[in-house]
C-alpha cells in the first residue's frame, strides 16, 4: 500500500489505542473500486446468508469475510488504503445484515397465509425504508457507545486488527492472525462440513418425571469471541446458563411434566423452546428498558454536541470537530427519518394489511399510524439496546430474536387493548392484529439487524481512523443494493424448498423445506398473545430475575468496581446452550491468561518494561482469537455454497450416522487443546 511508512511511524506499540489514520492525515475512502467491489461483495453475501437464515435461523456475520477477501483484492492496487478496506467491509457487512433482518421476519406473512409469494417493490421499499431507519437511528448513538469502556466490541475489535495488522506488515502480527485463521477455518471445516466434529456436546437424563443434564458449545468462532469479551461478560452468561438450563430445565420439567420426544437431549430443547426462552425474553425486556435509561443522558450529550457543531457552522464560526468524529449532520438525520414515516404508513395502510380484509378504512389508517409511531419511538429503544448488545457480546451473538419477540409482544398487546372496543370474532381479531404487528416488525427487524451491524462497523472506523459521515455514507448505499437483491433471491429459495411448512406447489419435498424458526417463532408469538396461549408467566419470572440482576449490578459497581451486566444474564438464558457456553469458555480462559501474566510479573509490577511485556501478551492472544473469528467466520461463508448447490447442509458430511457420539467425545478433546494451544501461544517468551 501506499502510505505503509507513514503508518508504520505512528504505532506506538501494542499497546496503543490511537487510529491507525489519525484525525489529521486525509487518504481516500470512497474511491470507485470500493463502490464496484463493494457492490459485488454484498451480492455474493447476501445470497449465500439467506439460505443459511431460512435453513437454520442463524446468519454468518458478512465484515471479517469481506474484510478478509477486500483486503486481498485492493492489494493490487499500489495506492489502495485500510480505509478503503474499510469501506468495502462496511458495504458488504449491510447485505448479510439487512438479510438476516427480512428473512427472520418477512417470511411470517407466507406462514400466516397473508402473502402468496414475496411481492418485488413490496419487500424492496420495506428494506429500503427498515435499513434506512436502522442506519439513521445508531448516528446519535455513535459518541455514546463507543466511549463507553465496558463495551469490548469482540467482531469489531477482530475486523480492525486484521486490517490494522495488514496494512502494517508486522510479521508477527500477521503470523498470529494467521495461524488463528487457519485453525479457526479447519475445525469449522471438520465441524459444519465434514461433521467428522461437532459445534455442540448434549448429554441429558431422564428420570420419571425429572430431566437433568448439561450440554457443551464447541464452536472455536465463539469461544474466541468469549476470549475477546472477557471474564465479566463470560460470568453473567454463566449465571443466565444456571438459571435456565442447570435449574430451569429440572424444575421445568417437573412442574409441566416430560413433553414427548424419542430422547432426553430432544426433550431438554422442547422444554427451552416452550418455556425457557420465554423467561429470556422477559429478562432482556427489563434488562433493555433498563440499559436505555443508562444510555439516556450519554446519548442526549451526543445529540447536543451534534447540534452544537451545526449551529457553529451555520454562524460562520469554526468547527473544531476532529475528522474522525464527524457524523452526518444531526438535523439532517432528524429530517429524513421522519420522512421515511409517510411511506411506512402508507406500506403498513396498502401492503402489509390485505385490502380484502373487512376493515373501516378509519381504523386502517388508526392502526397504520399507531404502527409508524411504534416503529419510530419503538424501533430507536430497541436500536439502541441492539447496538448496546454489539459493543457487549459481538453482532454474532446478539439475540435479535430475542428483542424482536420483546418488541412484538409490545405493539399485541397494545393491539388487543384497541381490539376490546370492536365487535370482531376473535378469529378476526387474531389475523389482523397478527398481520399488522408482524407487518410493523418487518421493517423494525430490518432496523434492528443494521443497527447491530452498523455499530460494529463504526468501532472498526474508530480503530483504524475512518471519517464516520462516509461510513454511513456508504452502509446507505449497502442497504439500497441489498434491498434490491433480497427479494429475488427469497422468491428462488421459496420456489425451490418452500418456506415454514407452505409450498408454492404440490409434490414438494417436505424434508428439503426451509424451516424459517425465527420467522415461524413470530408468526407462533403474535397468534399465541390474541390467542391468549403465550408463556406469560414465563416473561414474569423473567422479569423478576432481571430486577434482581439489576439491583446486584448497582451493588458490585459500587462496592467492587466490577458488574453483572443484566441483558449477558438474559442473554445467557435465552441463548441455545451451544451458543452461550463457548463464551463463558473463552472468557474463563482469558482470565486464566491474566492470572498467570499478574503472578509472571508480579514482582516487576509498575516497572515500565513489566507492563510493556504483558501488553505484548494480551495483543497476541487477541490477534489470535481475531485471526480464529476470521477463519471459522469466512469458512462458514465458504461453506454455504456447497449446501445452496446440493440443498443440504450435509452435503459434506462424512461421518455415519452411528458414530455421531464419538463426535462429540473427539469435539471436547479438539475445544481442550485449542485452548492449550491458545493459552500456550499467548504465553510464549516476549
Amino acid at each position: 500500500m501506499a502510505d505503509n511508512n507513514q503508518i508504520k511511524s505512528k504505532s506506538t506499540g501494542p499497546g496503543d489505542d490511537q487510529p491507525i489514520i489519525p484525525a489529521s492525515m486525509s487518504l481516500p475512502e470512497i474511491t470507485l473500486r470500493v463502490i464496484v467491489l463493494g457492490v459485488i461483495l454484498t451480492v455474493v453475501l447476501a445470497a449465500a446468508n439467506a439460505f443459511l437464515g431460512l435453513k437454520v435461523g442463524v446468519t454468518v456475520s458478512a465484515s471479517i469475510p469481506a474484510a478478509v477477501i477486500s483486503m486481498g483484492i485492493l492489494r493490487f492496487f499500489r495506492n489502495s488504503n485500510i480505509l478503503e478496506n474499510n469501506m468495502v467491509q462496511i458495504m458488504a457487512s449491510v447485505g448479510e445484515a439487512l438479510t438476516a433482518g427480512i428473512a427472520f421476519i418477512l417470511p411470517a406473512l407466507i406462514i400466516l397465509h397473508v402473502w402468496d409469494r414475496f411481492n418485488y417493490w413490496q419487500t424492496v421499499i420495506t428494506s429500503l425504508l427498515g435499513g434506512g431507519l436502522g442506519v439513521l437511528f445508531t448516528i446519535p448513538l455513535r459518541r455514546a457507545l463507543l466511549q463507553d469502556k465496558t463495551l469490548r466490541y469482540p467482531e469489531a475489535v477482530a475486523i480492525g486488527n486484521v486490517l490494522k495488522a495488514s496494512a502494517k506488515r508486522e510479521e508477527g502480527d500477521l503470523r498470529s492472525l494467521v495461524g488463528g485463521g487457519v485453525i479457526g477455518g479447519v475445525i469449522a471445516l471438520f465441524q459444519s462440513g465434514f461433521q467428522i466434529l461437532t459445534d455442540t456436546f448434549q448429554y441429558w437424563v431422564k428420570s420419571s418425571n425429572m430431566i437433568f443434564g448439561f450440554g457443551l458449545g464447541l464452536s472455536p468462532a465463539l469461544i474466541a469471541a468469549g476470549y475477546i469479551v472477557g471474564i465479566n461478560v463470560a460470568l453473567s452468561l454463566l449465571v443466565g446458563i444456571a438459571i435456565g438450563w442447570l435449574a430451569g430445565v429440572p424444575i421445568l420439567s417437573s412442574v409441566y411434566g416430560l413433553p414427548e420426544a424419542d430422547s432426553a437431549n430432544q426433550m431438554a430443547m422442547i422444554i427451552w423452546k416452550s418455556h425457557i426462552r420465554y423467561m429470556g425474553v422477559g429478562t432482556m425486556l427489563i434488562g433493555g428498558l433498563w440499559t436505555l435509561c443508562t444510555l439516556f443522558k450519554p446519548v442526549i450529550n451526543s445529540m447536543v454536541m451534534s447540534f452544537t457543531a451545526v449551529r457553529q457552522i451555520r454562524l460562520g464560526q469554526h468547527a473544531d470537530t476532529l475528522r474522525t468524529e464527524r457524523d452526518i449532520p444531526i438535523h439532517y438525520v432528524f429530517i429524513a427519518a421522519f420522512l421515511l414515516l409517510i411511506p411506512i404508513f402508507f406500506l403498513i395502510a396498502n401492503a402489509i394489511i390485505p385490502n380484502e380484509m373487512n376493515i373501516e378504512p378509519s381504523f386502517r389508517y388508526f392502526l397504520s399510524g399507531f404502527g409508524t409511531i411504534y416503529i419510530l419511538i419503538g424501533g430507536f429503544a430497541f436500536c439502541s439496546i441492539m447496538a448496546y448488545f454489539a459493543g457487549l457480546i459481538g453482532s454474532t451473538n446478539s439475540p435479535v430474536s430475542g428483542l424482536l419477540v420483546s418488541a412484538l409482544l409490545i405493539i399485541c398487546l397494545v393491539f388487543m387493548a384497541f381490539f376490546s372496543y370492536t365487535d370482531w370474532d376473535n378469529q378476526t381479531k387474531e389475523m389482523i392484529g397478527s398481520v399488522v404487528a408482524i407487518g410493523s416488525m418487518v421493517v423494525i427487524g430490518a432496523a434492528l439487524s443494521i443497527s447491530n451491524d452498523t455499530m460494529q462497523d463504526l468501532k472498526v472506523g474508530q480503530i483504524v481512523g475512518s471519517t464516520p459521515w462516509k461510513q454511513q455514507v456508504m452502509l446507505i448505499l449497502g442497504v439500497v443494493v441489498s434491498s434490491f437483491v433480497i427479494p429475488p433471491i427469497l422468491q428462488l429459495l421459496y420456489d425451490a424448498y418452500g418456506i415454514g411448512g407452505v409450498f408454492p406447489r404440490p409434490d414438494m419435498n417436505p424434508a428439503q423445506m426451509l424451516s424459517a424458526p425465527q420467522a415461524g417463532l413470530m408468526a407462533t408469538v403474535a397468534k399465541g398473545v390474541f390467542s391468549h396461549q403465550l408463556q406469560w408467566n414465563m416473561i414474569a419470572i423473567g422479569a423478576f430475575i432481571a430486577v434482581i440482576c439489576v439491583i446486584i449490578d448497582e451493588y458490585l459497581k459500587k462496592q467492587y468496581g466490577t458488574r453483572l451486566p443484566v441483558l449477558a444474564v438474559g442473554l445467557g438464558i435465552y441463548l441455545p446452550l451451544d451458543s452461550s457456553v463457548p463464551c463463558v469458555i473463552g472468557g474463563v480462559l482469558a482470565w486464566i491468561v491474566q492470572m498467570r501474566l499478574d503472578r509472571l510479573y508480579h514482582h516487576q509490577r509498575g516497572q515500565a518494561d513489566a507492563d510493556i511485556s504483558m501488553n505484548v501478551h494480551r495483543h497476541r492472544g487477541l490477534l489470535l482469537c481475531c485471526g480464529i473469528v476470521a477463519g471459522a467466520s469466512l469458512m462458514g461463508v465458504m461453506l454455504a455454497i456447497p449446501f445452496a448447490i446440493k440443498q443440504s447442509s450435509d452435503a459434506l458430511r462424512l461421518m455415519p450416522d452411528q458414530y455421531m457420539s464419538f463426535a462429540g467425545i473427539l469435539s471436547i478433546i479438539v475445544t481442550f487443546m485449542l485452548c492449550a494451544w491458545i493459552y500456550r501461544v499467548v504465553m510464549k517468551k516476549v
